[in-house]
């Protein structure tokens, strides 16, 4: 009845898979001057070049990934060519180191897009994005669940939707979603996204791998209703996906009256197995929604169809109610299964399954998955745990290269630019998710995001050359980079402390009074304990402005303010300040302090500032350690399980401001606080000593530790003996830090010996390199002469980049000295 209709279908099957098995010679890459290219365009045909300077080697390993690209692009009408620039041959592609980094895809001589090379980092990633930018109208981008719902409200009765989730442009699972697109992106309207977010909301948790769903829309005539959602359970390649959508095609359910054993359907040749529901006369209605119920749970997975018992010429035994065929030509089984929940499992566990994801093992639990799963830094390794859990990525707005801009300029933004490859980014990208929920409703300021692993431009236009980076911008005013700690609590203060434009310009002597005991700010106080007033005479014109310049920099460390009245002498005989002075108001201590600021630059006003957020007598605490160690001094540190003893504290005190410990760094560590100091200590002394104690670290040369006397009681004549016989020399230390390099956990987490490999094979070869790194900070200038048919879409930077050797040496060296155990 059926096979007949089927034999069309058989050719055309045959010939997909020969095309997809087939594999001619590859063409090679085509190499061309650019006066001959340009000549080669055709009107409405689309071509990828990439301009390399003639007299010079290209770069290898893009070159061979282009090269592999040429055989698939030509499959689907898009030529590639390599452009050798010539001295005798001018072309605007081939002027700046910069325009060489980049490969070019041009419809007929219009310019469509402009991709990095570094975006283009093999086959794979090369064919998805010349797709995309192909495929513009037909793959729909989203980031948010609302653009998704207004595609899926705009196509109900008229189109269905594919929609698809891959982890970063230009993977493999991307590239398979841009050529099925390409095949099928007039019949159905492709979505994609990398938002995990968004998957999330769709119906899966799943987020470690990509995802297709198909959205039933064209049968929706209820508005209100929502489409129904398949989900492709296989991975996303190819011929998977081409399965995937001709099941979508087939019938949900098919009526027959024959022998199972000889009929078939479309989802046989697609390796798909047949489930018959057996039917009667009697119970025709109720087995029909039975099956069609079937059908929905089995869609894609299998063909369901209703087997009419009583117009059959064969017999089937009686008490047979399901009847499964695994595949053409294999007997059929006949089932008594009265559960839909049985049948759906019976297919399920029956299925072939011809491919297995690569990391299917990922949560299989052994006694050598530690092993696997070390990172080399524990950043990257926590990253790797929390690799699963969800944030709500919902609170911010993730930005793309065509909202980026209208979105700053039209509101106060701070915005994270982050690699999704990165595990400090992805650590940071927590805490910025943190902040967010602390100030859902509260703040006015926009929290944003780029994911510059996929919108490389945008990062570069705004001079990203690190990874993660936090951006303040306002209407008016150039952007402002944040430059503290990477968690949360540091960058709300920075956002709050950006409230107001700092310097504040003061005008009366109240103002200035209420200002300097923290009235004037008293809702931000709590983020700066200090406040900064700069007094001057209205003549000190120089003065002022570098004041101004230093306010300008500190703006989020700092609150600071100016005040250059006619009766400025007021403030300055109260406070004792020649001027031109610089006012201190330390609220928590309730004090004042004044220092002259003759012949002091901006650079000097700022260190100064700098110094004086430092606590006198600090609480050690893994945030704040960094900023102390800047300092370049020696640690001396006292070690308490809880509060600090009133008399130890009083003896310090009293040295510190005695000035007998300037060459020294005065704190204490809490180990209910930090317990992370007990490993410390345990370091020093082999074994916990009793608490509290007192040492000296000399972290910055020799790596000594001394510790204070134990029979001793801390007071201040014993405290001020003790550290001048350290001077002289006549202390001995309870052990020396050793200057350990940070090894990688593995061996195949040594990066650095790899690239010392690869720079050795490559001073063996002769001639310069055809590009050099260039400023990723250099803006282009040059555009094509026909702008309006220039289009941007989403690119992904190089998981890996060519790192300056030269610098990575510089930072190693520089690592190794400092990276002595506290």
């Amino acid at each position: 009845m059926m096979s007949s209709s089927f034999n069309v279908f058989r050719v055309g099957i045959s010939f997909v898979m020969v095309c997809i098995f087939h594999k001619p010679a590859v063409d090679s890459l085509s190499e061309l001057s650019p006066q001959k290219y340009f000549s080669t365009l055709q009107s409405g045909k689309a071509s990828l070049a990439y301009f390399c300077q003639a007299d010079s080697p290209s770069t290898s390993i893009f070159l061979e990934e282009l090269n592999k690209a040429v055989k698939p692009l030509q499959d689907y009408g898009i030529s590639v060519a390599k452009v050798n620039c010539v001295k005798e041959e001018a072309s605007r592609y081939c002027g700046k180191e910069k325009d060489l980094m980049k490969a070019y895809l041009f419809r007929g001589n219009i310019l469509l897009r402009e991709f990095p090379t570094d975006t283009l980092f093999d086959v794979n990633a090369i064919i998805a994005h010349v797709l995309f930018a192909l495929l513009f109208n037909e793959v729909k981008y989203v980031t948010t669940l609302e653009g998704l719902q207004n595609i899926e409200n705009a196509l109900k009765g008229k189109a269905n939707i594919a929609f698809a989730y891959v982890r970063a442009i230009g993977t493999p699972e991307h590239r398979a979603i841009m050529e099925a697109a390409f095949v099928y992106g007039t019949t159905y309207q492709f979505v994609l996204t990398t938002e995990i977010a968004l998957l999330g909301s769709v119906g899966t948790e799943d987020v470690e791998y990509a995802h297709l769903y198909f959205f039933h829309c064209k049968p929706v005539v209820d508005w209100t209703q929502q489409c129904r959602r398949t989900v492709m359970e296989q991975p996303l390649t190819t011929l998977n996906i081409y399965r995937y959508i001709k099941s979508m095609e087939a019938p949900l359910l098919t009526e027959v009256a024959e022998d199972p054993q000889q009929v078939s359907t479309v989802h046989l040749q697609l390796g798909l197995p047949l489930v018959f529901i057996v039917s009667q006369e009697a119970t025709y209605e109720a087995d029909r929604r039975t099956a069609e119920w079937i059908a929905w749970r089995l869609l894609g997975k299998a063909g369901v169809l209703l087997l009419l018992r009583d117009s059959l010429e064969v017999d089937i035994p009686q008490q047979a109610n399901v009847v499964f065929k695994r595949e053409e030509g294999m007997p059929v089984e006949y089932l008594v299964l009265h559960d839909i929940d049985l049948v759906i499992s019976h297919v399920e566990n029956n299925m072939y399954t011809e491919e297995i994801r690569e990391d299917e093992d990922d949560d299989i639990e052994g006694p050598d998955m530690d092993t696997l799963g070390i990172q080399d830094d524990e950043v990257a390794e926590t990253v790797y745990r929390d690799r699963k859990r969800q944030l709500p990525l919902e609170l911010t707005v993730e930005l793309t290269e065509e909202t980026f801009y209208g979105t700053v300029t039209a509101s106060d933004s701070i915005v994270l630019f982050y690699a999704g490859w990165q595990a400090v980014s992805m650590a940071f990208l927590q805490s910025y998710i943190d902040l967010a929920i602390k100030l859902k409703g509260t703040s006015t300021m926009l929290l944003a995001r780029v994911n510059c692993a996929d919108w490389s431009d945008v990062c570069t236009k705004q001079n990203i050359t690190e990874f993660p980076v936090v951006k303040m911008y306002k209407e008016g005013e150039n952007p402002v980079s944040y430059a503290g700690m990477l968690g949360t609590e540091d960058l709300l203060k920075f956002i709050q402390l950006n409230r107001i434009s700092c310097p504040v310009t003061i005008t009366s002597v109240q103002e200035a009074e209420e200002y300097l005991c923290g009235e004037l700010y008293k809702d931000l106080i709590s983020y700066s304990s200090v406040s900064v007033l700069g007094l001057f005479s209205p003549t000190m014109t120089t003065a002022k402005e570098d004041f101004t310049e230093a306010g300008k920099y500190l703006k989020g460390c700092v609150i600071t303010g100016i005040y250059s009245e006619g009766d400025v002498s007021i403030l300055s005989n109260k406070y004792t300040a020649t001027l031109p002075a610089l006012l201190l108001a330390r609220h928590k201590e309730d004090k004042v302090e004044s220092i002259p600021l003759a012949n002091t630059h901006a650079q000097d006003i700022i260190q100064i500032v700098t110094n004086s957020l430092l606590e006198t007598f600090p609480e050690i605490t893994v945030e704040n350690l960094p900023t102390y160690l800047r300092l370049q001094k020696p640690l001396l540190i006292l070690f308490s399980d809880g509060g600090i003893n009133p008399q130890y504290k009083k003896a310090i005190l009293t040295l510190i401001k005695k000035k007998h410990l300037d060459s020294l760094i005065p704190c204490w560590l809490n180990l209910k606080n930090t317990p992370v100091g007990r490993g410390i200590l345990q370091a020093y002394f082999d074994a916990l000593p009793p608490l509290p104690v007192l040492v000296v670290v000399n972290l910055h040369s020799g790596g000594q530790v001394f510790a204070f006397p134990s029979d001793q009681v801390i007071t201040e004549q014993n405290l001020l003996l003790w550290l001048k016989k350290l001077e002289a020399g006549l202390e001995s230390s309870i052990t020396i830090l050793p200057a350990q390099e940070w090894k990688p956990p593995l061996p195949a987490y040594n990066f650095l010996r790899m690239m010392d490999a690869a720079a050795s094979q490559h001073s063996s070869k002769k001639g310069p390199e055809c590009t050099k790194d260039t400023d990723v900070q250099e803006k282009d200038k040059e555009q094509h002469e026909d702008k309006s048919a220039t289009r941007k879409e989403p690119t992904e930077t190089l998981r890996i980049k060519h790192w300056n050797r030269s610098n990575v040496f510089k930072a190693e060296k520089s690592f190794r000295h400092d990276n002595k155990e506290l």
